[in-house]
């Protein structure tokens, strides 16, 4: 079998191998091809389900590069395990599209779909065809989404009553870092929401919510602030720190005088020559002063850069100015203030002009830290929440919890219809399922009882991981549902002593559940359709 590589000497003598490469390449298939994706998929499940609920539990992530992230975010986790196989890419998407379209349950999906993969495995070992699994998954899918619709309950709120919102949003926070602060960040999240939400069109920018961090200070620090958090300071330590009802005016050509573009050199041979090319400058600078000084602004923010010369005579003109602004912050800060960008000094007119209430200089701690504050700006539909916590990994993390809390609380603004959480709404699916695999014939039937039994998997990794007994839990759960005829009893997580989600205020989205089965239900089918795996196979 050694036939296929030959032996060959560079020209200095040192022998290397020529492969050829047919007999490289590895190959699964039928069964055996099934078999080994169920296992890799299935072992990101895993992976992700002791991190499910309040209780549990957050990974550490190191990059190649040595960086540190803890994060309880099944996206977020996925997207840093830097996954080889094929099928456990499959399974990263998956809770990238929850992130992306839903922003909370990225844990909850990934799990979903690797019981149902479990399930699908005993059926192949029954003999059943991996179609006719996917096909009965896909019917039992649709019986799940619509008995959520029948489970569902409406939230009211209203821009000035917000409490119910208040709940969503602690639920999604609940099995983050953030549960310190919690009624507070689910506040700011709410908060956020509101001020940038339209109600006439239901939808929310997200693009209009910034998010700034600063380490140092508690997460009891952290704050919303009405306006936009610049990383930056004003360029000249003597401008004034604090501008009331600022005209800005927002420029995107550098503070400089133009240098010659092509590669002539200015030769200067006489004294006198120097000094007319520097009055000339001079004159520049004073004139692209001036022009700002006329519009009437009283705060200057640069794209770029200004020579020293530029900064002083701004100061000696009392025109604050800020330098380095980046372009998504230069836009926020126009959509924010009414500002016209000015991509030239010739176009400035009073027009252009954005307006601020106040812009003032913070700096933190000792650490010469300072930011710009732009506040009650005049269309002042963005904001900033202004993270503090101890170090950066928290400091991440708390905005990647932010964000999900967000993204949740801009899906009721959407479609105000919740379930009931705590894995209530999945065992009564899971009932609703069973129920109606009872009426099918043919062998649906089995796909269908498996799609119900891993539906059960998120009530029992919730209440292992909050350290109840899984299977007692379960079964009591079930049977209390089917009695009591209510479909909001779920895990007790946080051992409050009573299971019905309604008193204990345990929402999440309907849309998110449902997405969640959609999506797991799909995955699988995909992970299913697969019997032949080709790769390259690694030398020895």
């Amino acid at each position: 079998g050694r036939q296929t590589m030959s032996l060959v000497f560079d020209e200095y003598g040192r022998p290397f191998i020529i492969i050829k490469e047919q007999s490289a390449k590895t190959r699964l298939k039928g069964l055996a091809a099934l078999k080994s994706n169920i296992l890799a998929a299935r072992s990101v499940a895993s992976t992700l389900r002791s991190s499910l609920g309040p209780k549990g539990m957050d990974k550490i992530l190191v990059s190649g590069d040595g960086d540190v992230c803890v994060s309880n975010d099944g996206a977020t986790i996925l997207e840093r395990m830097e996954v080889d196989n094929q099928i456990a890419k499959l399974m990263v998407e998956l809770s990238k599209s929850q992130d992306q379209e839903i922003g909370d349950g990225t844990t909850g999906v990934v799990v979903l779909a690797g019981a149902l993969l479990e399930q699908a495995e005993l059926l192949l070992d029954r003999g059943l065809h991996p179609r006719r699994i996917s096909e009965g998954f896909e019917v039992a899918c649709k019986v799940a989404c619509d008995h959520l619709d029948n489970i569902c309950d409406k939230l009211h709120f209203t821009p000035d009553e917000t409490s119910e919102l208040l709940t969503v949003a602690k639920t999604t926070l609940s099995s983050k870092i953030v549960t310190r602060a919690l009624d507070q960040m689910a506040n700011l999240a709410v908060s956020a929401i509101m001020a940038v939400a339209d109600f006439e069109r239901k939808d929310v920018n997200l693009d209009l919510i910034k998010m700034e961090g600063k380490v140092g200070g508690q997460m009891e620090d952290s704050m919303l602030v009405s306006g936009i958090v610049l990383d930056k300071d004003i360029s000249h330590p003597g401008m004034a720190k604090t501008i009331k009802d600022a005209k800005i005016c927002i420029l995107t050509c550098p503070f400089e005088p133009p240098k010659p573009k092509t590669k002539h050199n200015i030769q200067i041979d006489t004294v006198e020559k120097y000094q007319t090319l520097y009055k000339q400058e001079q004159e520049y600078f004073v004139d692209m002063v001036k022009k700002i000084k006329d519009s009437g602004a009283t705060l200057a923010i640069c794209q770029w850069g200004f020579d020293d010369e530029a900064n002083h005579l701004l100061y000696q003109n009392e025109l604050p100015a800020v330098r380095w602004v980046g372009g998504v912050e230069i836009e926020l800060l126009a959509i924010a203030t009414g500002a016209r960008i000015v991509p030239r000094f010739s176009e400035l007119t009073p027009e252009k002009l954005g307006k601020a209430g106040v812009v003032r200089e913070v700096s933190f701690g000792t650490t010469k830290d300072r930011m710009l504050f732009i506040e009650n700006c005049e269309n002042s539909k963005a904001v900033t929440i202004f993270v503090r916590g101890a170090n950066k990994m928290i400091i991440e993390e708390i905005k990647r919890s932010i964000h999900d809390a967000l993204c949740m609380v801009r899906n009721l603004v959407r479609d105000n219809r919740i379930v009931y959480g705590g894995g209530s709404s999945e065992i009564a699916c899971s009932l609703a399922v069973s129920d109606a695999a009872s009426k099918v014939t043919g062998v649906d039937q089995y796909a269908m009882r498996a799609f119900s039994d891993a539906l059960e998997a998120i009530p029992m990794a919730l209440s292992e991981n909050s350290g109840l007994p899984g299977i007692e839990n379960l079964a009591s759960l079930k049977q209390r549902q089917v009695q009591e005829k209510n479909s909001w009893l779920g895990v007790d997580c946080k051992l409050a002593g009573t299971n019905d989600m309604k008193s204990q205020k345990v929402l999440e989205t309907l849309h998110g559940k449902k997405q969640q089965f959609m999506l797991a239900t799909q995955v699988v089918k995909m992970i299913l359709k697969i019997d032949d795996v080709i790769s390259p196979s690694e030398y020895e």
